[in-house]
């Protein structure tokens, strides 16, 4: 691909399948889907165990968007539809999946998810999607109890992030890291709307500064932005970020700087994408949802 045509916006997709749980022998087969406005992803648990997800882009369809995320986490299983026991909806296009037996809030989705990879001692979680931005606060079971969120424009976002990527031209994944690399830290950028940060990026750039010290002041920007949302509701430790900003750090060591709270870390050699947690959320979810209603038809059952 020429530099030219390069998507520098786009994030790699993942995808992920383990070898320690045979999902013929599980029992169940629970499925949590996310379509978001930018990316959408498919969770596959074997028995309530993390079996194999697959993150991607979000198409034109938010049905066809959710078939492709479960397409690729089934991809090489032997596993088809008619596997599945049970399957939750969440994201921007929830109500758009077709085969969803559940909608769900991205909100509890993510509070469940972020439960489930950093532990019960979550309290506080930052889930910054495409086009908006939430702040959510949880009990140790992943229960929400308060939230909070953005979603007047895509400032801030991480659709913002993508235009920056774009008119810079530096690859998604590359730009917390090169945001560190300068002599110092500038000032922010004065404005963080997608329009105006995009050509205040360019006359920066004019002005002489380098591609690096502008991916600085954009990342200082947007961590100034979610810092004073989080400020909205409080931080109660533990935090914990996720979306795909959980993996620029430029963003998130300086929304730790701000907010003076060291976000929590997936262990390490996880394998788990803070990217996949609204959708692991939603397949723990269907799980619970599963498992209640074999329980109540067990129980009619007995009544006959």
């Amino acid at each position: 691909m020429t530099e030219q045509a390069r998507e520098f916006w786009r994030w790699s997709e993942t995808a992920y399948q383990t070898d320690d749980v045979d999902w013929r022998s599980a029992g169940s087969i629970t499925v949590g889907i996310d379509v978001g406005s930018v990316s959408s992803q498919a969770v596959i648990l074997a028995g309530g165990k993390l079996y194999s997800f697959y993150s991607t882009r979000t198409g034109s369809n938010s049905p066809d968007s959710a078939k492709k995320a479960l397409s690729g986490a089934m991809d090489g299983t032997g596993m088809s539809t008619d596997d599945v026991s049970y399957v939750v909806g969440t994201g921007y296009g929830r109500v758009n999946v077709p085969f969803a037996n559940r909608a769900i809030t991205e909100i509890a989705c993510h509070a469940r998810g972020a439960n489930f990879m950093a532990g019960p001692t979550v309290r506080t979680i930052l889930d910054m999607g495409g086009q908006d931005c939430k702040v959510i606060r949880c009990d140790d079971k992943g229960k929400v109890q308060n939230f909070i969120m953005n979603d007047k424009c895509a400032a801030g976002t991480g659709r913002g992030m993508e235009v920056i990527a774009d008119t810079l031209g530096v690859p998604i994944e590359d730009i917390g890291r090169r945001s560190f690399e300068i002599d110092s830290e500038p000032e922010p950028v004065s404005n963080v709307c997608t329009v105006f940060a995009k050509s205040e990026a360019t006359a920066l750039l004019k002005a002489g500064w380098s591609v690096n010290r502008v991916l600085a002041a954009y990342c200082a920007a947007m961590a100034e932005r979610v810092s004073s949302l989080i400020d909205r509701i409080g931080i109660e430790r533990d935090f914990f970020i996720t979306g795909g900003i959980a993996k620029n750090a430029g963003v998130v060591r300086r929304i730790e700087r701000i907010t003076g709270v060291e976000a929590l870390k997936l262990p390490e050699g996880s394998n788990l994408d803070p990217q996949v947690a609204g959708a692991l959320g939603a397949a723990l979810f269907a799980h619970a949802l599963l498992k209640k209603e074999q329980k109540e038809r067990a129980a009619a059952g007995a009544d006959l």
